[in-house]
């Protein structure tokens, strides 16, 4: 890794211990575990960004939910 970053991030002292006893139970590293975390939430985080940008673009298009569906979903939940 050529173009690393190294980022210095405050942990509760509970994540420490789970990180600590999957270190153990695993063998890896604590940095391979914080790393791999890293690495699939800013890839769930991509992907729901992604498809809230689709929603956004769909209702901008009007594509999003009729008018209908709207107020039905509104009586359903008492709003």
């Amino acid at each position: 890794m050529t173009d690393s970053l190294l980022i210095e991030v405050p942990v509760t002292p509970e994540l420490k211990r789970a990180v600590d006893q999957i270190a153990a139970l695993s063998g890896q590293p604590p940095p391979e575990i914080a790393q791999e975390a890293l690495q699939h939430y800013v890839s769930w985080r991509a992907a729901q960004l992604a498809d809230l940008q689709h929603a956004i673009a769909a209702a901008d298009r009007d594509e999003f939910a009729t008018e209908d569906e709207v107020t039905a979903l509104f009586t359903r939940h008492g709003a």
